[in-house]
């Protein structure tokens, strides 16, 4: 995948100056599902399907964007407040956002992206593109001082405000903290979490794709949530004297 993207952004861009590459992984998770937006527990882990960018930057303010996998071409400008109207560009547009509003000096990049995460099949192909850019703006443009924890709350800001999406944060938090060989458990209030070492021998873990392909923005999740919402606010008013900011509070 490398070769063929370092070979595409040459194509596009020309091969004056350093190109980088930055990759971050989509993840599975074994168990809780929509329970990281309810302050739950969740015990997600990286998988070897990755977000890889070659990414180089290019002196001006302008982001200029090519999207291997669907042969397009979107550029945009780090200041633009409105941002591009195109699906996938809008994911990258949101972290530069959100990167420079954690005091990131982000400015202008050529990159040729590819995703090897399955759009649509529940893997989190977003969240890998999310840290995919988090990571590399942070290294070429923020002296890597922004933290993982923070990586993934841009990419969860990204969802919520540029895309569209309710999430929680356990896709991105996957992402940028997967480690090989584990599982991770995951606190979805306190934010703590522990590497669970996971390798086990004589079974598999068997990702299938379904083909049945899904846009977050348009599904029941949004709905979803807002049910759990609903649920919290009933269980707040029945009980006002109980400290409950989240469903997972409501534990008597």
């Amino acid at each position: 995948m490398k070769e063929e993207c370092l070979q595409k952004f040459k194509e596009i861009f020309g091969e004056s100056g350093e190109i980088k590459s930055y990759f971050a992984p989509g993840r599975v998770n074994l168990i809780g599902e929509h329970t990281d937006y309810n302050g739950g527990f969740v015990m997600p882990g990286a998988i070897d399907s990755v977000v890889m960018a070659e990414v180089r930057p290019n002196g001006t303010n302008k982001v200029m964007c090519y999207a291997m996998n669907q042969k397009d071409r979107v550029e945009f400008d780090v200041d633009d407040p409105v941002g591009p109207t195109t699906t996938w560009a809008r994911y990258i547009y949101g972290v530069v956002r959100e990167m420079k509003l954690r005091g990131v000096d982000v400015k202008g990049f050529n990159t040729a992206f590819y995703g090897g995460v399955p759009f649509g099949a529940g893997m989190s192909s977003s969240a890998a593109l999310e840290s995919c850019f988090a990571l590399a703006i942070n290294d070429l443009f923020g002296e890597n001082k922004v933290s993982t924890l923070d990586m993934a709350l841009v990419g969860q800001a990204t969802e919520h405000k540029y895309v569209g999406v309710n999430c929680g944060i356990m896709d991105q938090f996957a992402s940028v903290h997967g480690k090989k060989n584990h599982l991770i458990k995951l606190d979805c209030r306190s934010m703590e979490y522990e590497y669970l070492p996971f390798n086990p021998e004589g079974y598999k873990v068997v990702l299938i794709d379904s083909m049945v392909k899904h846009e977050l923005a348009s599904s029941a999740y949004n709905k979803r949530r807002e049910s759990c919402e609903n649920v919290l606010q009933a269980i707040k008013s029945a009980y006002p004297s109980k400290k409950i900011e989240l469903l997972r509070d409501a534990n008597w």
